[in-house]
């Protein structure tokens, strides 16, 4: 019996200030910047309106993209809830974090992180986890896979807010 097609979102954090170790601000505790947290927040609404779907959402534990994902969320009306995975840190467990999506029997799944492990998050789940994939802050990946997470997926689409 085949799965059920699986939406997977694969997104950046959006834009967040600058480390500053002698303010007291290490790249553990980076908090997202008002501009983009505003900036994220539209692209949030405009992905929204041209139909993206969130049923759960998964993020680094890091404080700039649990706040991406919490921006993410509150653009949905399900506020779809916000998990925190440490397979999600810089240098992500690809497998981990397929086999969590696979348990959440979730048809919209949405994982937050960092690049460059964003980058290759994506080349991972189409198959080719050789590729250089650049995602600009705030840039969000949709793959579908139609055999369920851990078969290659198809990349349908990869928007920043530039284009959104």
């Amino acid at each position: 019996m085949a799965r059920p097609t699986t939406h997977l979102y694969i997104v950046r954090h959006a834009w967040a200030e600058d480390p500053d170790p002698g303010a007291g601000i290490d790249d553990h505790a980076r908090r997202l910047t008002k501009r983009g947290r505003k900036r994220f927040a539209e692209q949030m609404r405009r992905l929204r309106k041209s139909g993206m779907k969130v049923d759960i959402v998964a993020t680094s534990p890091l404080v700039r993209a649990r706040e991406t994902a919490e921006i993410l969320s509150a653009a949905f009306d399900n506020r779809p809830p916000v998990e925190v995975l440490e397979a999600l840190a810089p240098d992500p467990n690809w497998r981990a974090l397929i086999e969590w999506t696979i348990q959440q029997n979730a048809a919209h799944v949405a994982w937050v992180g960092h690049m460059p492990s964003v980058g290759r998050l994506v080349a991972a789940t189409i198959g080719d986890g050789s590729a250089a994939i650049h995602m600009q802050k705030g840039a969000v990946a949709s793959i579908r896979f139609d055999d369920g997470p851990g078969q290659p997926g198809t990349l349908e689409w990869l928007v920043t807010d530039d284009i959104v």
